[in-house]
């Protein structure tokens, strides 16, 4: 044995502590570095709990009205997503199956009013659907008016919350394996059949995260709203109000029944995501009849 091979093992094992060493390092980094970004992106929802005062807000909250702003917000963010889901289903559908022609020119479309500010949103609705404008005169027919209004608050959060909803929507219809719906239809199954029994099942996950995004979307609108639905008061608009008329310290309470409406739905949906994507993952290496066909017997 030469010197050469008697140094090598003392060598290689002074390598595997020096690599395990460094690995160690790279992770408390990550670990570091990773606790110091959810200090920031937590940090304010920390500042606001630090700064309220359970006798005020439990004041605030129990005066005359004062839950009336929750209650419209609540109202007009669930009808806006019953229109989204009425609407924007059947539009992600299309755009993920690719049965519209020039389906990019769609995508854009949709994606156009997450690009805009909220606040150039508000302003261009009031030149499309505005009193004086010809959509405002036939709204008006119907005895409906896009300004101040509890329809002109569910507008303006549709077109706030929209693109949430669809892009999410085509996205879980495109992560659904076409093969599952194939096999559906040799086996007779109509398309609305397929639809139901196949694809809306798969797509279940996908659908409830991007309809928790879009209500959460919705329920805070704050740019379009503030220019063709001062009134009623939804949450946002009363805390701007309560902001300008009695300081920061008496805005609070409304910020907090504002997260606490707003919140707990997309995290729930994300959760219900998580869960299923072991099993989303143990079905992917299944044939796709076998499947197909374990999710008939389920």
């Amino acid at each position: 044995m030469t010197p050469a091979d008697a140094v090598a093992p003392g060598r290689g094992a002074a390598f595997a502590v020096a690599t395990a060493g460094a690995r160690r390092l790279s992770g408390a980094a990550g670990l570091a570095g990773a606790a110091l970004v959810l200090l920031v992106l937590l940090g304010p929802l920390g500042a606001l709990l630090a700064h309220l005062d359970p006798g005020a807000v439990r004041r605030a909250l129990t005066a005359p009205g004062a839950l009336q702003p929750l209650v419209t917000s609540v109202e007009a963010s669930a009808v806006a997503l019953g229109v989204l889901a009425a609407a924007g289903t059947p539009l992600a559908w299309a755009m993920a199956r690719g049965r519209l022609p020039a389906t990019r020119a769609w995508e854009t479309a949709v994606l156009v009013p997450l690009l805009l500010p909220p606040l150039v949103i508000g302003l261009l609705l009031v030149f499309l659907v505005g009193p004086t404008t010809p959509v405002g005169e036939g709204l008006s027919h119907l005895h409906l008016s896009a300004s101040n209004t509890f329809f002109a608050l569910v507008l303006a959060e549709v077109y706030e919350a929209a693109p949430y909803y669809v892009l999410g929507a085509e996205a879980s219809f495109a992560a659904v394996d076409h093969e599952l719906e194939q096999h559906a239809a040799l086996l007779g199954d109509p398309p609305a059949r397929v639809f139901r029994r196949v694809t809306l099942p798969l797509a279940a996950p996908g659908l409830a995260s991007a309809m928790a995004m879009a209500w959460a979307r919705a329920i805070g609108a704050f740019g379009a709203v503030i220019v063709i639905a001062y009134h009623p008061y939804g949450l946002p608009m009363q805390i701007w109000v309560t902001l300008e008329s009695g300081g920061l310290a008496a805005a609070l309470p409304y910020a907090l029944v504002l997260l606490v409406v707003a919140l707990p739905l997309p995290l729930v949906a994300y959760l219900w995501t998580a869960r299923t994507r072991p099993q989303a993952g143990a079905d992917a290496g299944e044939p796709p009849a076998v499947a197909l066909a374990g999710r008939w017997r389920r």
